[in-house]
């Protein structure tokens, strides 16, 4: 019991001296990963290591992709793309429904790209619609963050759910898992929509530090903004250095499915080199270097990455640090006593997901959650009467539904909607972290009325 309650002080800890103490989040973050390894007696000699090596491992994973998407950002906003992007999309689908369009966007586009490049890659066109629309930045960020996160964690071909379905002798049945999963994200993907309504009409300068860009500016108006630019890049021209590094992603996914549709020979290898996050994002800078306008596009290209870099730069610093306490907690013996008490509950279902839900609360990964979880919960399917194809799939979502609930500092989706968006760490946690609340109970209760019908 001890080890869940030194985590709940260090979240405390975190919070308190964000919020009162005004401590900047990678201090914090990384003060809570040194006091976890010394609370949770890991060997003094490894303490900072792990914290280096959290640091460094987080970043190598997703902090170019950051970089490159903040600098992208800046040339989407300062060319003027973000107001056609904006314009584009309301023209397609309305003004009614901001949230909701958001997160079907979200939805689409977490398929096949971990959430955490689509927010990146995504949130040029958020902060323009909440612009646009004169609605919440911080709800937009939530209904966009919810709408990736929930295909995120239930649908093949993110590595999470393929893992666990694996581990649960599904390899074979990849399409019932995607088919079920579709239905119990977009479930998941509603929830959180409508918790993002609740902050739809608030005043952003309560709950941010600062306004994401200069289209969500107080003192800037989006037609005095839009005349400002002039002639405006077209649709294609806004909309290329996203969608282009997005389907390349996707198309990179659908080369590397288990099943290798287009072989294994050069088409297979120059594909998935072009559809990984890196080599996406690259191919669309060079999109978004269209919309340099001038004579000198060399010194404009130059001004406008270094100003991507200044502004990825705490982004990158955060999200490290919060890649380090995850770190520390992963090495610590929080998750094996978690698992070891929760697995003996016999109530089935509810029980891959509560273990699953500790795993994801306590290390901060929703792909460590997953797979840990499946591997432990694969030999007692009998004993939990979900030996069956249905059983298995259903046992799968009930994992994932899990592995959402909840993100928060120690998890890197968390520091990047957040610092993305501005937001306070207060604000964030009652924003975001409910919201992944609220999105795993909603979608384990539907799971659970599957089985009813299903098993």
């Amino acid at each position: 019991m001890w080890l869940v309650l030194i985590l709940l002080v260090l979240i405390a800890f975190i919070v308190y001296s964000t919020v009162s103490w005004k401590l900047h989040p990678f201090l914090a973050l990384l003060a809570a990963a040194i006091l976890a390894g010394f609370a949770y007696q890991v060997p003094v000699g490894e303490i900072l290591k792990t914290v280096a090596s959290g640091f460094g491992g987080i970043l190598g994973y997703i902090g170019i992709v950051i970089a490159l998407g903040t600098i992208i950002g800046v040339i989407l906003e300062r060319s003027g793309a973000a107001i056609t992007m904006a314009e584009s999309v309301i023209r397609l689908l309305g003004e009614r429904f901001p949230t909701l369009t958001l997160s079907i966007i979200g939805y689409l586009v977490s398929i096949p790209v971990f959430c955490d490049s689509g927010y990146v890659i995504l949130n040029s066109l958020k902060n323009a619609l909440a612009a646009r629309m004169k609605v919440s930045v911080v709800a937009m960020s939530v209904a966009l963050a919810t709408g990736l996160y929930a295909t995120h964690t239930f649908v093949p071909p993110t590595p999470g759910p393929i893992a666990a379905a694996g581990n649960l002798g599904l390899e074979g049945s990849l399409g019932l898992v995607i088919a079920v999963g579709l239905l119990v994200s977009a479930v998941a993907a509603l929830a959180g929509m409508l918790w993002a309504n609740r902050f739809l009409k608030q005043d952003d300068r309560a709950l941010l530090d600062e306004a994401p860009s200069e289209l969500l500016a107080e003192d800037v108006d989006f037609e005095t903004l839009r005349a400002r630019y002039g002639t405006l890049p077209t649709a294609w021209q806004a909309f290329a250095p996203i969608f282009v590094p997005i389907a390349l992603i996707c198309i990179g996914s659908v080369v590397a499915l288990p099943g290798k549709p287009l072989g294994e020979g050069v088409v297979f290898s120059v594909l998935s080199f072009l559809g990984q996050p890196v080599a996406a994002l690259l191919i669309g800078l060079g999109f978004a270097c269209t919309l340099l306008k001038g004579e000198d596009k060399r010194q404009q290209f130059h001004d406008q990455v270094a100003a991507g870099i200044v502004s990825a730069a705490p982004i990158l610093l955060i999200t490290g640090a919060g890649g380090a306490f995850g770190a520390m907690l992963k090495i610590t013996p929080l998750g094996d006593y978690l698992g070891q008490s929760l697995s003996a509950l016999g109530i089935g279902l509810f029980m891959p997901f509560i273990v699953s839900a500790a795993l994801k609360t306590a290390q901060g990964s929703t792909t460590v959650a997953l797979v840990t979880t499946s591997a432990m919960v694969a030999p007692l399917l009998g004993s939990l009467g979900l030996d069956s194809e249905m059983g298995r799939v259903l046992t799968v979502m009930a994992i994932g539904a899990g592995g959402m609930t909840v993100s928060h500092a120690n998890d890197s989706f968390f520091w990047v909607v957040s610092q993305f968006s501005r937001m306070k760490v207060s604000t964030a946690y009652r924003a975001q972290t409910v919201a992944t609340l609220i999105q795993g109970v909603v979608a384990m209760i539907l799971i659970w009325l599957l089985s009813l019908v299903l098993l």
